[in-house]
């Protein structure tokens, strides 16, 4: 009865337009309603102690960080950098947006931005050149999706905090998967690529080449001193958040010098709104988290889902689906903070790692930012490129079914996945 009610509560608040996090917090009403434990004061207290996390500390400045990246100018070396190793290869500009968005992933871990910063610095290039342009706007946001699963991660962070797993192992444990996205992405782009008629880009010279590495070194030493520190215990990731912002306002302010002193409040007020909404949205989920676990949610699921108990392969196809399902309807954080800390005892009662299935969940998540009818990704990608949505979500249809692939074949084959991770921890 308690399941049927939080269900009912959060799917017609959501189908009436209530937003996430409130909708969250009128299931925790219902709840508290139903096991006849409502008051007000637990309500108030779930938020303040939801949000009263020194891990999700991690969020505000990250997401500082990656705005002093961009304007500071890092994400463009980094494009530059990639144009003049790979540019020359056959459907080169596509191989420098994945090889970009791979470097820019363990940068700032927001696929919004990275799609956007893409977009921004690529898309008239692939113009120019002749490629169909949908089907690179679709490329490019495919390619952005890669940002969640590769560290430093929001997402990782987001799922640690409410499933209480360490966020440095599943730091360690998305390198692996996130570089295989992007090699299933460009896999695709080589595919689909050659029916367009586009020439490849003249080969940089060494000089050339020499010349963009030395401009990016510095946007390249970010994530080695980031995922170095965490690996080796000399930072925690919320350390390392500060780092990255400490790092990047240096770069952006005394090396680049494109960073501004007078652009400071405008990045600054932009990371706090964005900072805003992720809080609250977990202070709400993890507020509602409380009553679940009151009311053993997770054992109404665990016996529902009893029969697949036996077979881990099984009740992880299916358990992807459902994330699937709701990633379609819901952005990340809301669809993390709602089913993970649900999900992840029934993992566990299965013998699934409980790291590893934190890394298919984020994969599962991302994958959610390109589909319709949602799809965070696609509107950031259709809005900056001027291209209709329908037609990104077309284009990038190729790269998302061979990022699905890959997420089969790391619920198939677990050991790509943990013999990585456990070397990494």
């Amino acid at each position: 009865m308690t399941l049927v009610i939080f269900l009912g509560v959060l799917a017609t608040a959501l189908v009436t337009g209530v937003p996430v996090a409130f909708a969250l917090i009128l299931c925790a009403v219902a709840m508290g309603l139903t096991l006849d434990m409502f008051d007000a004061q637990i309500i108030a207290q779930r938020l303040i102690v939801g949000a009263n996390s020194f891990s999700l500390l991690a969020i505000p400045f990250f997401l500082l960080a990656g705005e002093l990246m961009n304007a500071g100018g890092m994400s463009r070396r980094i494009v530059a950098f990639a144009v003049s190793l790979v540019g020359h290869l056959r459907g080169g500009l596509g191989v420098v947006a994945i090889f970009a968005a791979i470097i820019l992933a363990s940068l700032s871990g927001s696929a919004a931005a990275d799609t956007a910063a893409l977009i921004t610095m690529l898309l008239p290039m692939m113009r120019a050149a002749g490629h169909d342009e949908a089907r690179s706007v679709g490329l490019m946001a495919s390619g952005g999706i890669i940002a969640p699963i590769i560290p430093p991660s929001i997402a990782y962070i987001i799922f640690g905090v409410a499933t209480n797993l360490s966020i440095s192992q599943l730091f360690m444990a998305g390198i692996v998967p996130g570089i295989l996205m992007g090699v299933g992405a460009l896999t695709a782009w080589m595919i689909v690529s050659r029916f367009d008629d586009v020439p490849a880009l003249p080969r940089a010279s060494w000089r050339a080449r020499a010349k963009a590495t030395k401009e990016a070194i510095w946007a390249l030493g970010l994530p080695v001193i980031i995922l170095g520190g965490i690996r080796f215990g000399v930072v925690t990731p919320t350390e390392a958040a500060v780092v990255a912002v400490v790092y990047a306002l240096f770069v952006g302010l005394f090396v680049y010098r494109e960073l501004k002193l007078a652009q400071l409040f405008e990045l600054f007020r932009s990371a706090a709104t964005t900072t805003a909404v992720v809080m609250l949205l977990a202070a709400a989920a993890l507020a509602t988290a409380w009553f679940i676990s009151v009311a053993d949610l997770s054992g109404i699921i665990l016996e529902i889902v009893d029969p697949l108990i036996d077979s881990p392969k099984l009740l992880l196809l299916t358990i992807m689906l459902l994330v699937l399902m709701v990633g379609m309807a819901l952005d990340m954080g809301p669809t993390i903070l709602i089913l993970a800390p649900v999900l992840l005892p029934v993992v566990k009662a299965a013998g699934i790692d409980p790291i590893y299935f934190g890394v298919l969940f984020v994969i599962n998540c991302a994958i959610g930012l390109v589909t319709p009818p949602v799809g965070i990704v696609l509107s950031v990608a259709s809005g900056v490129s001027g291209v209709p949505m329908h037609r990104v979500a077309m284009g990038a249809l190729p790269f998302l079914i061979a990022q699905v692939t890959v997420l089969l074949l790391l619920v198939m084959v677990p050991e790509i996945v943990l013999w990585p991770m456990e070397w990494l921890r």
